[in-house]
């Protein structure tokens, strides 16, 4: 890990890295591997461990632990955020639990999505381990078996089965390691969905009802899921080169038209007609950078998977 003063990124979007950001006792409040995290509109970032002494550290913006919950998600790895009547509420996703669950800020459990046994593919739940989720805007809810059988389920907001899509293998609309999901209503006129496939190296555009539109391609990173913030999409890459290169992650930005403009820890963006040539990890900054959660100031702050039971990692805009 680096010093305080360390300034990583490229061009507009050059970061300070804070390593001493959120550090708690870890006697008390311990974490194994912290998956994803969500900012609140009160401006509370969440934290998502697997380790059930404390599955959610709650923290202010300047690292203050505020609250710390959940006792029963062994497997915790996805953590997203929906708005309902009003009231905020968070989606869990267990891949040992096999479930996707809605709680509220504070951790009372709202309702449960089991295995997709509605889609004909799956003889159990066993072969259910899902990865993530995202909310559309009229509150539908969108799973990534990331470690299953490699489906996005749709369901709307009362938990009711919608549709399928996708699967593993290598087509357009297939993925291998669908890790991620998020939706682009950066064209508030022309919802998207952005899906990883991590082992791709990739993230594949859909229609809201799952029609493949495009990928975009991102050679040497092995990306987790897609953060959009204002026109950007921000994402933690867990590792870089191929997938067994130990302790090589970095984050990535993309602008509006899905061009990388910054790698933080990376190599810098090159594009060689039109096609971005392939990175990797430049500075020893992160191990395995697992997700990002952008402020309102544009700082980002990253969490990491097997990296020596870390506490989330601040970096500072540098403002030109």
């Amino acid at each position: 890990m680096t010093t305080t003063d360390t300034i990583i990124g490229h061009n507009e979007h050059q970061y300070i890295v804070d390593d001493s950001w959120g550090l708690l006792d870890a006697n008390v409040y311990p974490v194994t591997d912290c998956h994803e995290m969500v900012i609140d509109a009160a401006n509370r970032l969440y934290v998502l461990t697997n380790n059930t002494h404390n599955n959610i550290l709650v923290y202010d913006l300047d690292g203050n632990l505020l609250n710390a919950w959940g006792t029963s998600y062994h497997g915790a790895h996805g953590l997203s955020i929906g708005t309902e009547e009003g009231n905020q509420y968070l989606l869990i996703t267990d891949h040992e639990r096999h479930q996707v669950i809605k709680t509220t800020l504070t951790g009372t459990e709202l309702m449960v999505l089991n295995y997709p046994h509605e889609t004909g593919c799956y003889a159990s739940a066993d072969e259910y381990l899902p990865t993530e989720t995202a909310v559309a805007p009229n509150g539908d809810v969108y799973v990534t078996d990331g470690y299953g059988l490699q489906y996005i389920i749709q369901y709307d907001k009362s938990g009711n089965y919608i549709r399928h899509w996708g699967g593993k293998g290598d087509a357009e609309a297939q993925f291998n390691c669908v890790h991620g999901i998020a939706v682009d209503a950066r064209n508030k006129n022309n919802l998207q969905l952005i899906i990883t496939s991590r082992n791709h190296n990739a993230f594949k555009h859909f229609t809201m009802d799952g029609q493949y539109l495009s990928t975009t391609h991102l050679p040497g990173s092995f990306v987790c899921r897609p953060v959009i913030k204002e026109n950007n999409l921000y994402a933690a890459v867990f590792r870089s080169g191929h997938n067994m290169n130990l302790n090589s992650g970095y984050i990535t930005i993309l602008n509006e038209h899905n061009q990388v403009i910054s790698t933080p820890g990376g190599t810098a963006p090159i594009y060689q007609n039109k096609i971005l040539q392939p990175q990797q990890q430049a500075e020893p900054v992160f191990r395995h950078p697992h997700d990002v959660a952008v402020d309102d100031k544009g700082n980002i702050y990253v969490c990491q998977w097997k990296s020596g039971q870390t506490y989330p990692v601040k970096l500072k805009k540098v403002i030109h």
